[in-house]
Parts: structure tokens; sequence; C-alpha cells
């Protein structure tokens, strides 16, 4: 069996910020730490850090009065940053500024009137923080079907974001429907779509054509994770995704010479490199980098870390 072994994979600049953000935080303040949601949508992260004491909570009613607190790498909505004030927490925001950016293209389109086509997944932690920004101003929309439908107050004053995250082809056709329906519509000044979402998409997409299998390293809530699980098929391959070695099935490698194995932005190398030793162990897999194209993309720690150091 040989292995294509995607790159790039695995953990982005908003993903790496994030989990160094929290190590930082464990290392440097006074315990328990508090984050808001998962950190990074990833079964291993998340569980590496409960083990390290942090506590992960869904309501800010969970973290007591004056506690450290970290916003996870989706950002948040005004109104948890304002609870977060009310209960006098030490908010550390671990937001990935990409993220960030939507949310201030959010504001902007809100303060000038329009209304902003948010194109994204419903329930998202990162389209319901986007999406408190102005709550008033902002329809969410799935799919292209759901284009015909939309009801907007001035069709000359329409304009759509993305969530980060999502399938680029998927996006493209929403986008395309959207500029359709309203030919004015206002666009971000740069793609929404984050960087690393687009390169592991692009290296899933020109792989896919050489391999039989794909196998994605992602926890199931990953966003990123589940679009190059799909794009995998989209390209007429069999995917699985993933969390670890443990979820691998024989039966799934039968008869398969060439398997694509990658890893969504929130995986953590650890798991790929176990993978392909489940991989060499059973059938004697041998594995061959491909490299698409270079990343060198590095986020500044929250302005709340800056002047700590490890201790």
């Amino acid at each position: 069996m040989k292995v294509l072994l995607a790159s790039p994979r695995g953990f982005c600049a908003g993903v790496n910020m994030a989990i160094e953000s929290l190590d930082l935080a464990l290392a440097s303040l006074e315990q328990p730490i508090y984050v808001y949601h998962e950190i990074v949508h990833n079964k291993y992260v998340v569980e590496h850090f409960r083990g390290r004491g942090v506590t992960f909570v869904n309501d800010l009613s969970e973290v007591p009065v004056g506690s450290t607190l970290l916003f996870s790498a989706h950002g948040v909505s005004p109104e948890i940053r304002r609870i977060a004030r009310e209960r006098n927490l030490r908010a550390i925001d671990a937001t990935c500024p990409l993220v960030t950016k939507v949310h201030l293209e959010a504001i902007k389109y809100a303060s000038a009137g329009y209304t902003i086509l948010l194109i994204g997944h419903e329930g998202h932690d990162e389209v319901i923080g986007t999406m408190g920004e102005a709550p008033e101003a902002i329809l969410l929309v799935e799919k292209p079907e759901d284009v015909a439908s939309l009801q907007v107050a001035d069709e000359r004053k329409v304009a759509y974001l993305t969530q980060t995250t999502l399938s680029v082809d998927d996006a493209n056709r929403i986008i395309n429907r959207l500029k359709e329906r309203f030919p004015h519509i206002a666009a971000p000044p740069k793609d929404d779509i984050c960087y690393a979402t687009q390169n592991r998409q692009e290296a899933v997409s020109l792989l896919a054509r050489e391999a039989e299998l794909a196998i994605v390293l992602g926890s199931q809530n990953s966003s990123n994770s589940q679009r190059l699980a799909e794009l995998a098929r989209e390209r007429g391959i069999q995917a699985y995704l993933v969390d670890g070695p443990a979820d691998l099935q024989p039966a799934w490698f039968e008869g398969v010479n060439t398997v694509l194995v990658t890893a969504g932005a929130s995986a953590p190398e650890q798991v790929v490199e176990d993978c392909l030793d489940w991989l060499r162990d059973r059938f004697g897999a041998t594995v061959e980098p491909r490299s698409i194209r270079e990343e060198n993309v590095s986020f500044p720690l929250p302005r709340e870390l800056r002047t700590l150091t490890k201790v």
C-alpha cells in the first residue's frame, strides 16, 4: 500500500495561536482556567487540556465570578463579552484573527444599513458569534436553494460574508446564486474562507485523483474536516473522517493500493503519525509526502498574554 500524505494539513495559524494561548495561561496564571466552548473542535485537543485541569463550559454561569476565561478560536458574540465583564472574568480572547475580520465586516455593513447574508452552517460556534454582532441585520444562508426565498429591505443594500471554514466550492455555488438574485450585492474585500481551509481543500482536490480512498483526521464537529471528507467523495473516492487510529477499520482498505491521508485544521500531527503507524503495521504501507504549497502564517498571542512568559 502507498500512502499519499497531503501537505498542508493539520494545525493552522489560528489553532496554533489558540492552543499556545491556553498552554501559556495554564503555565502562568492561577488555576482553574475556563474556556467558553471547545478551544478548537478536536476531541484529542480538548481531552488533553481537560486532563490538565481546564474546564470547558457552554454557559458563563458555570464560571465563578472573577475567574480566568478563554474565548475559543471560533469567536464569541458581543453578548458573551458583556456577560464576561459583568461577572468580572479575566477574559483572554483567543479568537482567530480571520474570524475577527468577518466580525468587523459584519459590524461595518450593518452600520451602513446593509442586510448581511451570512453563508454558513446553523449552530456552528463561529456563525453564532458572527450573527451576534448584528442579529437584526444578518440572515443565514446554508444552501443555494435558500437564496430564492430571501427577503431583504433594500436589494441595493445587500452584502454577503462567509464562515471561514466552508467548502470553497459550496460557498461559490451560493455566492453565484446570490449575485444572480442581487446584482448589486457587496462582497468582502478579501475572501472570508481562510487560507488554511482553502489550502487543505486544494491538496485533497489535487491528490484525490491519484488515490482510491481518503482518510481525514479530525473530529465530527470540525466543519473544515467534514468539508475535506466531502470534497474527496465529490472527487469520486470513498472518504472517512476519523479522530484517530482507534476509528480505522481494516475492511475499509481491502483491495486498496493508494490511500490519501490528510488532517483538518484542528487535528494534531500526533494523530496523523499514529494512523500512519497503524497503516504501516497492518498493510506495510509506504508513505509518500506530497506538498501542494508552503504555509508560513503565524498570529500573535492575545494582548492579554503578550506580557507573560512561561514558567
